[in-house]
């Protein structure tokens, strides 16, 4: 079941393709000295995006197209596809869960904005993945201008039942355009794998980017709800790196952190987590300590929780916990590019 209120008859979608492409932004990339440059001026903009994923087929999702659901549309791909296959959504609020499978990778789900198509869904669980409004376990996937909300209520403080994830991501190379993420609790769980998000907006309160994925956050807003149901402060993050030969960690860069009330910017979680902030707008909503171990127990002598050449009322280092890292530009060079992800073998940017 969903309700597509606003969508459009079929022989308006190449209006609809050139009108997302022309508010597109191409994506940015940092240099080794930190600072950003354009890799082209037309890599996600629209159509020109299929092109570079050489998609063979296109699943129209709305109420009077073949598909009247997206899971029915992801159904239809087959297993072990290797070429790239477009769902397109109508603009509408899709009421579903969705599971991506990891059978069926090269799946490109587009919507029409992030504003105008819309998966939501009220499941709360114990457990993350089954919370989950949409999730992906399958290789090469890309998603774009979508938003994904869970519409459960938080409930209780440290009632099991509060994961209301609003998207998991468990496959290796997926990547997310313009997408927004809302959920009253763990928001994304950016659980394994090699991700990028650009230019996507985030809003949760406690650890609502958790997970111990390898993954870039480009010009991406952050959003903080307070929680008025404890006094505990909240963390934007919680990154699951256990050991030092694990690749993982969460990179933040050229963003923005706002919102309401007070947050730290992540805590340790395990002995290795790795997060760190670059060329980012911090605002007052960012506690003076900026870090936190709280429910922590082990050393953070490994731990990686720092920041680089950020601004903002919420930059200002003079009160933050000891443990935590002001980077040098040696320290935060292999942060800067996509090379962390590995991602000029895999993003359509260098395709």
């Amino acid at each position: 079941m969903h309700d597509v209120p606003m969508a459009r008859p079929t022989l308006l979608l190449p209006c609809i393709l050139a009108a997302a492409s022309a508010v597109l932004s191409s994506p940015l990339f940092c240099d080794a000295h930190g600072k950003t440059s354009g890799k082209s001026a037309d890599i996600v903009n629209g159509p020109l995006l299929t092109t570079k994923l050489n998609a063979k087929r296109t699943l129209i999702v709305g109420p009077n197209d073949e598909f009247k659901t997206i899971q029915s549309a992801i159904d239809a791909v087959p297993v072990g596809n290797y070429e790239w296959i477009i769902v397109h959504l109508r603009s509408g609020i899709y009421t579903e869960k969705v599971v991506i499978p990891e059978t069926k990778p090269f799946i490109f789900v587009r919507g029409n904005g992030k504003g105008r198509t819309s998966v939501s869904y009220e499941s709360a669980s114990p457990h993350n993945a089954e919370s989950a409004t949409f999730a992906v376990h399958a290789d090469n996937v890309v998603v774009f201008g979508l938003s994904f909300r869970n519409a459960a209520r938080a409930g209780l403080p440290n009632n099991p039942e509060i994961r209301t994830v609003a998207a998991m991501v468990s496959g290796d190379k997926v990547a997310f355009y313009h997408c927004a993420f809302y959920s009253p609790h763990h928001t994304l769980y950016d659980h394994t794998g090699r991700h990028y998000y650009e230019s996507c907006y985030i809003q949760g309160n406690i650890d609502f980017i958790f997970g111990g994925a390898q993954s870039i956050f480009q010009t991406t807003e952050i959003f903080v709800k307070p929680d008025r149901r404890t006094p505990i402060l909240g963390s934007i993050t919680a990154q699951d790196r256990k050991v030092e030969q694990d690749s993982g960690g969460f990179v933040f860069l050229k963003g923005k952190v706002y919102g309401v009330g007070e947050v730290y910017l992540g805590r340790a979680n395990e002995a290795y987590s790795r997060v760190v902030f670059v060329n980012t707008y911090l605002s007052k909503t960012i506690n003076p300590a900026g870090w936190t171990n709280y429910g922590y127990s082990g050393s953070t002598e490994h731990v990686t929780l720092g920041e680089f050449n950020c601004t903002g009322p919420g930059a200002d280092a003079s009160q933050r916990v000891p443990w935590s890292r002001q980077l040098t530009q040696a320290d935060a060079a292999k942060f800067l590019t996509v090379d962390f992800i590995d991602g000029k073998d895999w993003l359509p940017a260098f395709y």
